[in-house]
C-alpha cells in the first residue's frame, strides 16, 4: 500500500497561514539552532587565534577557509544528488551532523595553521554531507506558498543560536582576563571543549525528531550529476551565484578588518553577536515577504547592500564604522540567505530538489576557494598599492556584488509566476 509523500503536508495544506508550520521544519531549525551555538563559539574565534596566537599570514588564511568551504559544496553536490537517487534525505543529514561533531574536538590539539586546515577539513565535509539533503527535506516538508517563511524561520533559529554561541564565547573570553583584549591558546581549548555540549545535542534532535519524506519522480529516470532538465534560468542563476561568490570571501576577513580597524577581541565577538542578532530578527520576516514580493527582487536588493557594506569595510578607520556595518550586514543576510535557497526550490523539479541544492552549493563552495585566496593575496600584497591597504578585497567584492545584482535583475525579468519576479 503506498503512503501518502508525508504526513506533514496536508497540516501545511489547512493552514497556510501563520507560521502553522510542520514539524520538520520546527526540528531542522533546532538542530541548527544547536548547531551554531557551537560552531560560532569557534568559527569566529579562529582567524584570531591563527593570526595573533600562531602566527599565520593572511594568505593562508585564505587557502584554510577556501579549502574547507570549497570541500564542503563539492560534498553538498554529491550528497544532494545521491538523497535524490536514494529517495531519502534524513540519513545522510544526521550523518553529516555527525561528522562536524566528532572533528570539533581536535581544534583542541592544533598547534599549527595544517591542523587546523585538518580539522576545518573534516568539520565541513561533515556540512558538505548534511547541507543539500536537510535543505530538500525543508523544501518537501512544505507546501510551495510557504517556502520563503519555512527557510526564513531555519535562517532565524540557525542565527539565533549563532547569536548565543558568540555570547558565551565573549562571556569566557572575558572571564579569562585582561578584559577581553587578547585571545590565547588556553581560553580557545576551553571554547573548543564547551562548544562539544550542543553539538551533540544537535545530533540526538535531527536523529530522534526528524522524520524522512519520500521523494516522487515523474519519471523512472534516476537523476545525474548535470544539469540536463533544469530549467534555464536555474543555470544562469547558478552562474550568477558563481560571479558574485568570487567576491565573496569568507566572513574571516571581515573580523580581521574590525581588529585592524581598532577592535579588540572582545569587541570583535560583540560586533558578531550584533550582526547575527541582526539577521536572526530580520530573516524570518523577510522571508515571509519573499513569499509575497518576490524571490529576485530580494537578492537583487540584497546584493546592492552587500556591495554597500564592503565598500564601507574598504574605507573603515575606527571600530565603530565595522560594527555599525555589521548591523547592516546582517540585514544582507536576511535578505537573502534563506531566500535564494527557497529562490532554488521554486526553480527545480520536486524530485531534482536534491540534487539542484548540491548544484547551488557546490558553485558557491567552489568559487569559495579562489575568493578567499585572491581575498588574502589581496591584503597581504596590497602595501605596494597605492591607496588600497587592507581594504582591496572589499572593493573588489563590492564591484562583483554590483555586478551579480546587475545580472540577476535581467535574468529573471521574464520569470511568469509571482514568486519568481
Amino acid at each position: 500500500m503506498s503512503r501518502p509523500r508525508n504526513d506533514e503536508s496536508s497540516g501545511t495544506r489547512r493552514s497556510r497561514r501563520g507560521l502553522h508550520l510542520p514539524k520538520n521544519v520546527w526540528v531542522v531549525t533546532l538542530t541548527s539552532f544547536l548547531t551554531d551555538i557551537s560552531s560560532e563559539m569557534l568559527t569566529n574565534l579562529l582567524p584570531l587565534f591563527l593570526f595573533n596566537v600562531l602566527g599565520v599570514r593572511t594568505s593562508a588564511i585564505g587557502v584554510i577557509e577556501g579549502v574547507a568551504e570549497s570541500t564542503a559544496s563539492l560534498l553538498k553536490m554529491f550528497s544532494g544528488w545521491l538523497s535524490d537517487k536514494l529517495g531519502t534525505r534524513k540519513k545522510l543529514a544526521v550523518l553529516g551532523y555527525a561528522v562536524s561533531t566528532v572533528a570539533k574536538p581536535f581544534l583542541y590539539l592544533a598547534t599549527s595553521w595544517s591542523g587546523v586546515l585538518g580539522v576545518r577539513f573534516a568539520e565541513r565535509v561533515g556540512k558538505g554531507i548534511r547541507t543539500a539533503p536537510r535543505d530538500a527535506l525543508v523544501a518537501d516538508s512544505v507546501d510551495e506558498r510557504q517556502r520563503g517563511i519555512a527557510f526564513g524561520l531555519h535562517r532565524a533559529g540557525d542565527t539565533a543560536g549563532a547569536v548565543i554561541g558568540i555570547g558565551v564565547a565573549l562571556a569566557i573570553v572575558v572571564a579569562a582576563g585582561r578584559g577581553g583584549l587578547d585571545l590565547t591558546r588556553s581560553t580557545f581549548q576551553t571554547i573548543v571543549l564547551v562548544s562539544l555540549i550542543p553539538a551533540v545535542l544537535a545530533v540526538l534532535v535531527i536523529a530522534f525528531g526528524s522524520r524522512d519524506t519520500v521523494v516522487k519522480r515523474s519519471g523512472s529516470r534516476l537523476p545525474d550529476l548535470t544539469l540536463r532538465g533544469f530549467d534555464k534560468r536555474f543555470k544562469l542563476f547558478v552562474l550568477i551565484v558563481i560571479v558574485f561568490t568570487l567576491g565573496n570571501s569568507s566572513d574571516a576577513f571581515l573580523i580581521l578588518r574590525a581588529q585592524n580597524a581598532g577592535l579588540s577581541v572582545a569587541g570583535v565577538l560583540g560586533m558578531m553577536l550584533t550582526f547575527n542578532l541582526v539577521y536572526a530578527i530580520a530573516a524570518g520576516p523577510m522571508g515571509a515577504l519573499s513569499d509575497k514580493f518576490g524571490r529576485r527582487r530580494f537578492l537583487v536588493g540584497g546584493w546592492i547592500l552587500y556591495a554597500v557594506v564592503y565598500l564601507g569595510f574598504a574605507r573603515a578607520t575606527a571600530g565603530w564604522h565595522t560594527w555599525s556595518l555589521m548591523c547592516v550586514y546582517g540585514v544582507y543576510y536576511a535578505m537573502t540567505h534563506g531566500v535564494a535557497k527557497a529562490y532554488v526550490a521554486d526553480l527545480v523539479p520536486a524530485e531534482k530538489r536534491g540534487t539542484a541544492y548540491g548544484v547551488y552549493n557546490a558553485a558557491v563552495g567552489i568559487t569559495a576557494f579562489p575568493a578567499s585566496l585572491i581575498a588574502g593575496l589581496l591584503w597581504q600584497g596590497a602595501g605596494s598599492w597605492r591607496g588600497f591597504g587592507p581594504g582591496a578585497p572589499f572593493i573588489f567584492g563590492a564591484a562583483l556584488a554590483l555586478a551579480a545584482a546587475v545580472m540577476l535583475a535581467v535574468l529573471a525579468a521574464s520569470g511568469r509566476r509571482g514568486h519568481l519576479r
